[in-house]
């Protein structure tokens, strides 16, 4: 065989394994898309999170003193 020839298969191989490659990629994102769609149609709509009255009217006047004393101590160094 000559070298031409054994270019010429390489090239075509080549091409032949990335239009496979391409091929399996498009048919996978196209598959993925589809199930996302699907998945967000039977989710049914989304509700954000409600917080709790006694998590937002919590006191914070300890963390406040403990914060204000680690950074007057990191300052005093």
């Amino acid at each position: 065989m000559a070298v031409s020839d054994l270019l010429l298969q390489g090239v075509n191989l080549m091409l032949l394994g990335m239009g496979i490659v391409f091929t399996f990629l498009a048919i996978l994102v196209v598959a993925l898309t589809g199930m996302s769609r699907l998945a967000a149609s039977l989710s049914g709509p989304e509700t954000p999170p409600t917080v709790a009255a006694s998590d937002a009217e919590t006191d914070d006047t300890e963390l406040i003193a403990v914060i204000s004393a680690a950074i007057n101590r990191y300052r005093s160094r």
